[in-house]
């Protein structure tokens, strides 16, 4: 299986990948069960990337139904050390305006009964998530955002919902009086599980309309959303194109050594099945 070190995760409206060429197809089986598309792997800029539709290419899954560990499990069978997310969200603030780009340094987690860790089954694990967000490859998105012209407010909290119907106005008003930034439904469970995997994640929140908070709300109408989702769409892929050109390979954070403090099960009680199981994820600190 080929390696490579860029993950790409994209979201609603973003089911391919532009300016990625000598392309293959690549299925992934995880001891988690099956990813939610087979990835992409190709050429970006230079540099050799996986792109995975999120949703499943025709947008399939709903964000309850995704297997979230397979796909994060799959992005370190292939060798991901950095993974870019994009994700359509709805803005619960005046200024977060559609077409803008958020890159949100926190989540805040109104799902309800999601896997979201690797672990149990006999190995207890917590790992620090007060920093959800690599500052490191946010730093990065912020160079690519002054190099491809592609403005984006960095900061703020993604408050993930569970879906997929979208909130009530009484939700909605909740929120902003907590302070929340943005509404999606899918990036908390991945950066939790990145963190698990040791992959530096980041996400980029391409706001397509106001939550139904805004007295415009009820105004907009499918096609609306639909003509933002597109030109967002086309601002997300300029960002992490350029982002992948000036991606290095250090990694100056924490987040590659994230379990190493993290594992409080005795090594040798772990579950002989467990370790070979998460081998890939665990093997380095109980050898």
């Amino acid at each position: 299986m080929e390696k490579v070190s860029i993950g790409i995760i994209g979201g609603s409206g973003l089911y391919q990948m532009s300016g990625l060429t000598d392309t293959h197809e690549v299925a992934v089986d995880t001891p988690f069960g099956t990813p939610s598309d087979n990835f992409i792997v190709g050429t970006l800029e230079g540099k050799r990337v996986a792109f995975l539709a999120r949703h499943g290419r025709g947008h399939r899954i709903l964000p309850s139904e995704l297997n979230f560990r397979a796909n994060i499990f799959a992005m370190k069978m292939l060798g991901v050390e950095k993974i870019i997310s994009a994700s359509a969200v709805g803005s619960l603030r005046e200024d977060h305006r559609p077409l803008d780009i958020v890159l949100p340094d926190q989540f805040f987690d109104r799902t309800r009964g999601r896997i979201s860790t690797f672990f149990g089954e006999g190995l207890v694990v917590h790992v620090s998530f007060a920093h959800p967000v690599c500052s490191y490859l946010g730093d990065q998105l912020m160079a690519a955002s002054a190099q491809s012209g592609v403005p984006v407010k960095r900061g703020g909290t993604y408050l993930c919902m569970e879906g997929p119907a979208f909130s009530t106005v009484a939700e909605s008003n909740v929120y902003r009086s907590w302070g929340m930034d943005i509404i999606g439904m899918t990036n908390l469970q991945e950066a939790k599980l990145a963190r698990e995997a040791e992959i530096c994640y980041a996400t980029v929140a391409l706001v397509t309309d106001y939550d139904c908070w805004h007295p415009d709300h009820d105004a907009v109408t499918v096609d609306q959303v639909i003509a933002v989702l597109n030109q967002n769409s086309e601002n997300g892929q300029k960002l992490i194109r350029t982002a992948v050109r000036v991606l290095d390979h250090q990694r100056p954070c924490k987040c590659g050594s994230a379990l190493k403090s993290a594992i409080l099960t005795e090594k040798s009680k772990v579950p002989a099945e467990i370790k070979d199981k998460l081998a890939l994820l665990i093997g380095k600190y109980l050898s």
